[in-house]
């Protein structure tokens, strides 16, 4: 794994984060679009990361 790709994979794990946060945050308050937004961000950045795997998979 080169340097690129571990910066990716920190700031996609870093959204994942700031996602929990977020749908955490809406559950405690109340809020449901705080929720689903939260829920949203953490799919994306999953999504971002999986597919950073599987091109750097097909690069070998």
């Amino acid at each position: 794994m080169n340097a690129d790709n571990e910066r990716n994979e920190f700031q996609h794990r870093t959204e994942e984060l700031k996602g929990k946060a977020k749908e955490t945050f809406g559950k405690v308050t109340g809020d449901k679009p705080d929720q689903t937004e939260g829920k949203a961000k953490q799919s994306k950045a999953k999504l971002r990361r999986i597919g950073d795997k599987v091109r750097e998979s097909l690069r070998r």
